[in-house]
């Protein structure tokens, strides 16, 4: 199965991803990208950051491996917290964790693992694999499953190409082990979400990929983007313009939220915050629907964005992401939205991750950035 994604707005205009390592002195930029990414969900990179830094001084540099670099003796792990972002705020990763994943896979394997990879990039999730790559001596894969965070085990990249998804350890933080095989990706979801929230609605989880599946069914670079987006926010004067110039996003509305509904129900933070705007935009009201991630933008009826493109609520100030588990009453914010990566706007990706996934009754809405530039045959094919 080839899966074509090549189009140039899927690309961040403007930067470079050269970086072959990751330091301590990366895990900032690291992390205030990742949280950019994470489109409100992926968990807090709060404590990841800490804990991370931590682990790259006392462990050492990573090494950050391309997947044309992958040689067939190569095995990737797949690694990812799993379960709601409020509750991992409170809840967090035992070091015991990431050792008991890589030995459960390697015993079940009969093979060494040599690389990480990030489940998906946003939050947390992009953020931890480097930490947990220096203390168990691995490289980091530049790539993610998601090119963002979704909340399910079925919406990844590896699963619309077609790579078998039936394979996963779970590891909680007294010590519980979960092997899970199913028939398929939809099972494996229900699966360990059931786990999950017999953990207390979070753990770690993990799942092996052989190199020679690797190319086509992962978001390549993407680690390297987040970096690079997370420098620009970082060094910049005015962040909410430079993230929106260097993401090529789409900014709705710099407002105020008035209105937050959020509840945690089956290891998911599901809810709608409500913005109104200020200034010049203060006729304006836009409501943002959520499920761990942001999933929709609408005002006065109309969609502006849907999933699986990305939407993210920002600091109308510092232009710092602000996750769905944070979202409170008089926060001044940016709502911005840019294109996913191509695989996801394929047949088979708006499947698995587009609006009618959430349970919405609406067909995916592309950017109009995006819809303006797009044939009506383009959205994307499975061959």
């Amino acid at each position: 199965m080839v899966i074509d994604t090549h189009n140039d707005l899927a690309t961040l205009d403007g930067l470079q991803t050269g970086h072959k390592t990751i330091a301590a002195s990366d895990v900032s930029a690291l992390a205030a990208g990742a949280a950019i990414f994470g489109t409100g969900g992926g968990g807090s990179v709060d404590s990841a950051q800490i804990v991370v830094k931590a682990a790259l001084e006392k462990h050492g540099t990573v090494r950050l491996r391309q997947v044309e670099e992958l040689t067939d003796d190569d095995l990737v792990i797949v690694m990812s917290g799993v379960g709601a972002p409020t509750v991992g705020v409170e809840m967090l990763s035992a070091e015991h964790q990431p050792e008991t994943l890589l030995r459960e896979i390697e015993q079940t394997l009969g093979r060494p693992v040599t690389a990480v990879m990030p489940g998906e990039i946003g939050g947390s999730n992009g953020v931890a694999p480097a930490g947990w790559a220096a203390q168990l001596g691995l490289d980091v894969l530049d790539a993610d499953g998601m090119g963002r965070a979704f909340p399910e085990a079925t919406m990844v990249a590896m699963n619309v190409a077609g790579v078998p998804r039936d394979f996963r350890v779970l590891s909680d933080v007294v010590g519980n082990v979960v092997v899970i095989r199913t028939i398929n990706a939809t099972w494996l979801e229900r699966h360990v979400r059931a786990s999950t929230v017999a953990s207390g609605s979070i753990c770690l989880a993990a799942s092996p990929l052989k190199a020679e599946h690797v190319p086509g069914a992962v978001i390549e670079r993407s680690v390297s983007r987040v970096i690079e987006v997370g420098h620009v926010l970082l060094n910049s004067e005015d962040p909410v313009s430079s993230l929106v110039g260097s993401l090529g996003a789409e900014k709705f509305i710099t407002g105020k939220i008035v209105d937050v509904e959020r509840r945690t129900e089956g290891g998911f933070v599901r809810g709608a915050v409500t913005v109104a705007g200020l200034g010049e935009q203060r006729d304006r009201l836009l409501r943002v629907e959520l499920q761990n991630e942001n999933l929709l933008v609408l005002e006065a009826g109309e969609v502006l964005a849907s999933v699986p493109d990305l939407v993210t609520v920002v600091d109308s100030e510092t232009g710092h992401a602000v996750s769905t588990e944070q979202l409170r009453f008089g926060q001044r914010i940016s709502v911005l939205a840019w294109p996913s990566d191509p695989l996801w706007r394929t047949t088979r990706g708006l499947e698995i991750a587009g609006p009618r996934a959430f349970g919405y009754d609406i067909d995916y809405q592309p950017l109009k950035r995006l819809a303006q530039t797009m044939r009506p045959d383009n959205q994307g094919d499975i061959e």
